[in-house]
């Protein structure tokens, strides 16, 4: 098992997370109205509560070049 820093990953991601977030909240809620970033930085805060700090993951997800 690897382990990977849930936060970092987040952080390294963050443009493509963010806009992939605000797309799937908009295309499950037509006509919604929302600030990207303050959900992003909401889900930041939710990834933080609910994850350690390393979490495990299968050998396989990871590839290290």
């Amino acid at each position: 098992m690897a382990r990977i820093k849930m936060e970092e990953i987040v952080d390294h991601l963050s443009t493509e997370m963010r806009k992939a977030l605000s797309e799937a909240v908009k295309s499950n809620i037509p006509g919604v109205q929302f600030d990207e970033y303050q959900l992003f930085r909401e889900f930041k805060r939710e990834v933080r509560r609910k994850c350690n700090t390393w979490e495990r993951v299968p050998d396989n997800y990871v590839d290290a070049e």
